[in-house]
């Protein structure tokens, strides 16, 4: 299956610019998950700014 990037980018809410990752879910996914993160498109626009990606944060945004 083909990687969708620019198509994928459409919907990303990331906003670290400089990220070598955005619109490949797969490479991003993995990447947080080494981190013990997960990543922006699992946080409101507004937490995702903080960059606190955490799965504590994912909860406490979601138990709100």
């Amino acid at each position: 299956m083909e990687c969708k990037v620019e198509k994928n980018k459409e919907h990303c809410n990331c906003t670290y610019s400089p990220c070598p990752r955005k619109g490949n879910c797969c490479e991003c996914i993995q990447y947080h998950q080494k981190k013990d993160q997960l990543p922006a498109c699992f946080f409101p626009d507004e937490v995702e700014k903080t960059y606190d990606r955490s799965i504590e944060r994912f909860i406490a945004c979601h138990s709100e």
